[in-house]
C-alpha cells in the first residue's frame, strides 16, 4: 500500500484538576479544512491542534513527528514547541 497522508482536528477540553483531556478526534478530507475546523472550534475549547501525519498503514511506518497546521489555547506539552 501506498504512503497516505491523514489530517486530525484535536481538541482539548477541562480534565480532573488541571489536566486537559482530549475530545473525540476528528478526521478531515485535506489540510484547509482542517485548519478551518480547529479556527472554528478554538473559542470553545480549552486548546486545540490540526495536524497532518504521513504514513503507510499496512506498514505500520508514520511520520516520527506530525505537522502542525493550526494551533491554540492549552496543549500537551508533546505540541508547545
Amino acid at each position: 500500500m501506498a504512503r497516505e497522508t491523514v489530517y486530525v482536528v484535536q481538541a482539548y477540553i477541562a480534565g480532573k484538576g488541571n489536566r486537559l483531556k482530549a475530545d473525540t478526534p476528528l478526521p478531515c478530507k485535506s489540510a484547509e479544512a482542517a485548519r478551518r475546523k480547529a479556527e472554528q472550534l478554538a473559542p470553545r475549547k480549552l486548546g486545540v491542534i490540526a495536524f497532518s501525519s504521513s504514513g503507510d498503514q499496512a506498514l505500520g511506518d508514520y511520520d516520527d513527528e506530525p505537522t502542525v497546521l493550526f494551533k491554540a489555547g492549552q496543549l500537551p506539552e508533546l505540541f508547545e514547541n
